[in-house]
């Protein structure tokens, strides 16, 4: 059986390996709509990844585009001009103006291109966004309503120019609430809480391979709850305070030291577990440090979506608590998977409660040792990847 497990994780050892990607190459992003009535028009101000919706990337699918069917053809575009990329854009307009993206009270808006600006000169390996300005006549109504293409990925809504504006978050074929024209359509302070919860969630399952590999670094220590108690409260803690310095702007670190030092916890992490017998003394402390540094990368996650200023207490707090439901989600299901490889091993044999309770730790151990090495292997590969790639 041990012999089993060692090939099986060595196996998926190698598929993570194969599958990941530096940790901003070609990075998939949400798009952000500001959206405002000025006299007799409708405006909409798109920052967009142009080349992601050209190539037609199911953005809500991947979160790199290296991951998608149609990565080359994305590579393809990336590599055009930015006169050239902004040539196509209306192709685009077409479809959208198809959806609508934008309707009042019912009645489509056709939206016009007012201005729009792409970048040269950016580094091929990162997202290149578009600053794109849409107009449109505006008809006599009270709401306006924003609709995202299927497979569009996420995209943030923030109303402009009024009291108490409408800032929300519209997935890939969805379409906001009524927004009112007036404005007063800002989400109190218990739906900022709930509408965060599943963008913390989502950044740990299914996006955080780095993040879940730490986590697991942590569970892989030992089979009794307290050192598990004690890792996660100083990890929780310390990426809480930088997390919520980092959403402030207070600490801002370039993801370009932060990633790699986040690979470099992993594999400090595993290789404890390998040579340490338990729980030692400065482990919780260097745990705090460490959770600072992922505390920094959920910040950076948590400045691409933006919070709503008026409620930025409550979204903090929701996406943090997304945060930590994704964390304990990867212990059970980590829990959950050695109780499986216990009957596994015992399969066929009439095995009591008190028995599979005296054979978890022996499967826990042969397991923590080779899953700590597979980490440690793989933090390796993504420190140097993320520091010479």
């Amino acid at each position: 059986m041990r012999r089993q497990s060692f090939f099986l994780l060595i196996k998926l050892a190698l598929v993570l390996l194969l599958s990941s990607n530096p940790a901003q190459a070609h990075e998939v992003v949400p798009t952000i709509a500001d959206v405002a009535v000025v006299e007799d028009s409708a405006k909409l101000h798109l920052s967009i990844n142009l080349d992601a919706f050209l190539a037609e990337v199911d953005l809500g699918a991947v979160d790199n585009t290296d991951e998608a069917p149609q990565a080359r053809e994305y590579d393809t575009l990336r590599a055009l001009s930015a006169d050239a990329l902004a040539d196509r854009a209306p192709e685009l307009l077409e479809q959208w103006n198809a959806l609508p993206v934008l309707s009042v009270d019912g009645t489509p808006l056709i939206l016009q291109t007012e201005a729009l600006s792409v970048p040269a000169d950016i580094d091929p390996e990162l997202p290149r966004i578009a600053e794109w300005s849409l107009v449109a006549d505006m008809p006599a109504g009270a709401a306006i309503t924003v609709a995202w293409p299927e497979g569009g990925g996420d995209l943030i809504v923030r109303q402009q120019g009024v009291e108490a504006p409408f800032t929300g978050l519209v997935s890939g074929g969805g379409v906001s609430p009524p927004i009112s024209l007036g404005g007063g359509d800002q989400m109190t302070g218990w739906q900022s809480f709930v509408a965060y919860i599943p963008v913390g969630f989502d950044h740990i399952l299914p996006k955080g391979l780095d993040h879940i590999l730490f986590v697991m670094g942590l569970f892989f220590l030992s089979t009794k709850l307290g050192p598990l108690i004690w890792q996660v409260s100083a990890f929780t803690l310390a990426h809480t305070v930088t997390l919520a310095l980092g959403a402030l702007g207070l600490v801002n670190v370039p993801g370009s030291i932060v990633e790699p030092l986040i690979a470099a916890s992993i594999v400090y992490v595993a290789v404890e577990n390998i040579f340490a017998r338990g729980l030692t003394k400065s482990r919780p402390f260097i745990i705090f440090g460490l959770g600072l540094l992922h505390g920094l990368g959920f910040a950076s996650v948590l400045g691409a979506f933006g919070l709503p200023e008026d409620q930025f207490i409550p979204a903090l707090i929701g996406f943090n608590v997304g945060v930590e439901v994704g964390q304990l989600t990867v212990i059970a299901m980590a829990f959950a998977l050695i109780w499986l490889a216990v009957l596994a091993a015992r399969q066929g044999r009439l095995t009591g409660v008190e028995e599979m309770v005296t054979e978890y730790p022996v499967m826990f151990r042969a397991l923590s040792m080779t899953g700590s090495l597979i980490i440690a292997i793989i933090g390796v590969y993504w420190v140097i990847e993320r520091t010479l790639l």
